[in-house]
């Protein structure tokens, strides 16, 4: 499909429903994503301001070296994308070093090259915040240049900050139009794909981003939600308006398992 395509993979990333979520997104001087993941919404928009926050911090380390060195933070990167690079023993030396370096800029190119390297661009942190996904045997991986470039000219008028998705809603003002990606309600009790950062989301956290996008709508700022089409969701965001399709999915390794699954879009306010 047509559009700016994120440099980084990305699980559960939206650039295959940007369409669909442009759609349902009401006109305003800014856009808020509180889970901005790879960044495929913003990429794909043109409001006049973005703040975009997630709370990976590894993340957004990654959006603020590059948008403030973006020639030098591309060109480092790349560094990264050679043969040599690409063997196992190398990768897992990597990823050790990505788990326990202060040096924030190496950091940062680390977060791509895993990204790109490891098994199917998952982000995936240990009970204690290290990294830990394996490496994906690709025969080349891709160096996403062009895409880097794009996403560094659309930076210019953004700002990254890694918070609380409840604090970063809280700053939110009438002429700003909220969409969130949370990490998705399970539908079974082994299909818990939330170990994105230390700690999960939990039952609670999704309570709470149901208050705020209700509180934000009552006050006409428009709240939109992406999330799987379930019970919960679907007694949840009653009070919204909804729309229900089909997503085909790809995370799953067992590739008899990448079966159609129902999402919602949710849009609280917004006349």
């Amino acid at each position: 499909m047509a559009g700016n395509r994120p440099f980084l993979k990305w699980a559960g990333g939206k650039f295959r429903l940007v369409d669909r979520i442009k759609g349902l997104l009401p006109a305003g001087t800014r856009l808020i994503e509180p889970f901005v993941g790879s960044g495929a919404v913003f990429l794909n928009t043109a409001y006049q301001d973005n703040l975009l926050a997630d709370a990976n911090r590894d993340l957004i380390l990654v959006y603020q070296t590059l948008q403030d060195s973006p020639g030098e933070f591309i060109t480092f990167c790349r560094s990264f994308f050679t043969p040599e690079h690409n063997q196992a023993e190398v990768y897992y030396s990597l990823r050790e070093e990505f788990n326990t370096t202060h040096d924030l800029w190496r950091k940062a190119a680390l977060f791509v090259y895993l990204n790109r390297h490891g098994y199917n661009g998952l982000c995936r942190y240990n009970s204690k915040g290290g990294f830990n996904v394996p490496f994906g045997r690709y025969r080349h991986p891709y160096f996403p240049e062009e895409e880097f470039a794009a996403f560094a000219a659309k930076a210019a008028h953004a700002a990254f900050v890694c918070a609380d998705f409840r604090v970063v809603m809280a700053q939110s003002r009438p002429g700003d139009v909220v969409y969130c990606d949370p990490p998705y309600v399970p539908l079974t009790a082994t299909a818990d794909f939330t170990a994105y950062q230390p700690g999960g989301f939990s039952p609670q956290d999704q309570d709470d981003l149901v208050f705020w996008a209700k509180s934000l709508g009552e006050r006409g700022i428009p709240v939109l939600i992406s999330n799987h089409a379930s019970s919960w969701t679907r007694l949840a965001y009653e009070s919204a308006r909804m729309e229900t399709f089909a997503v085909r999915r790809f995370i799953s390794c067992d590739g008899t398992q990448r079966n159609n699954a129902d999402e919602v879009l949710a849009l609280f306010g917004g006349g």
